[in-house]
């Protein structure tokens, strides 16, 4: 454990490498952040990111780092629950987004064990923070087995009933160039969920037809195909581990992930950038520099009639169990 820097308001930001075989992660205490992730006989960080703890304070708000107490964005952030409507902080117009500005990407963590090849964050959020009810721990582990694969396992847990969703915000770039362009992804879903002028859930709509169909592998290609900012409805049940997605660089390096939640958001990075803040690759990131692939519950979900819930009550437990396994060709074999 190392340190990474200090907070606007004075707190000590700590940086924790894991390792095993091949596989190597860098977490930051700050948002429980995947700082960096890096596959051996590859140069580069497969996810985006900055040495620089002001970056994460300022243009790279959500990169690597987990979001909520409610991921995506909550309708006139306001949600009801129980016969009461709570009143969120928006900081999206009038929507909330990934749990307001001071979500839990912006708290600093806690290390509560730490061993070669893993490590656990815990946080604790009081009661009434942001709008949301319950004296809430929540904890974040991380764990790198031998076969190439980095297994992020969440818990959280509640006094009061209230509401919940979190989500790993990584971005990733398999080929560390400056945008995603090649990159292959395929999302085994049928369905998605369309969105408004601001991104608020209108329904669920097949993926036949539609630009939205990525059940075959299909090319990224973002100034030419249909922009993604989209929920996909996965296939099987709540708590049951199963395939979200495989994405594949051009440099032979694939990613297959899964999880125990019931969508992934797809979001193609077509308006981010890192302003001034250099990235891993040595520049600021630009548009399209990567693609996030957040598994969580689906977008705005208590105001909408049919999704999932997303309420945890009072002494249960909310678990999300969701792992990323990279394997790499050799190119350069005849």
């Amino acid at each position: 454990m190392t340190a990474f820097g200090t907070t606007r308001n004075g707190q000590t930001v700590e940086a924790i490498t894991i390792a095993k075989n091949d596989l190597t992660a860098t977490i930051l205490t700050f948002g429980a952040t995947l700082h960096s992730l890096h596959l051996q006989g590859v140069p580069h960080s497969l996810t985006l990111g900055s040495d620089s703890l002001q970056a994460y304070e300022a243009d790279l708000l959500y990169f690597g780092a987990l979001v909520g107490p409610l991921a995506n964005r909550i309708s006139n952030a306001s949600a009801p629950l129980n016969g009461q409507m709570l009143q969120l902080v928006a900081n999206e117009g009038t929507t909330s987004l990934h749990g307001g500005p001071r979500g839990i990407h912006q708290e600093v963590w806690t290390v509560l064990a730490q061993s070669t090849d893993s490590v656990t964050l815990e946080l604790v959020l009081t009661d009434g923070k942001d709008g949301y009810p319950g004296h809430r721990v929540i904890t974040a582990r991380f764990t790198i087995s031998e076969a190439a694969q980095l297994t992020l396992e969440i818990s959280a847990t509640t006094d009061a009933d209230t509401l919940i969703n979190i989500a790993n915000h990584s971005y990733w770039n398999l080929d560390g160039s400056t945008t995603i362009d090649g990159h292959i992804l395929t999302v085994p879903a049928d369905s998605y969920v369309p969105i408004d002028a601001a991104c608020i859930p209108t329904g669920i709509a097949t993926v036949d037809g539609t630009g939205f169909d990525l059940r075959e592998a299909t090319v990224m290609d973002p100034k030419h195909r249909q922009r993604l900012d989209h929920n996909f409805c996965l296939k099987g049940d709540e708590g049951v581990l199963k395939p979200a997605c495989t994405l594949t660089g051009q440099n032979g390096v694939t990613m297959v992930m899964q999880t125990t939640e019931v969508g992934l958001q797809v979001f193609d990075a077509w308006p981010i950038s890192s302003g001034e803040f250099k990235g891993h690759n040595g520049a600021p990131y630009a548009p399209h520099s990567g693609i996030a692939l957040e598994a969580q519950r689906w977008p705005d979900a208590p105001n909408q009639t049919g999704f999932p819930s997303c309420m945890l009550r009072a002494g249960e437990t909310y678990q999300q169990v969701t792992n990323w396994t990279f394997t790499r060709l050799n190119l350069c074999q005849p």
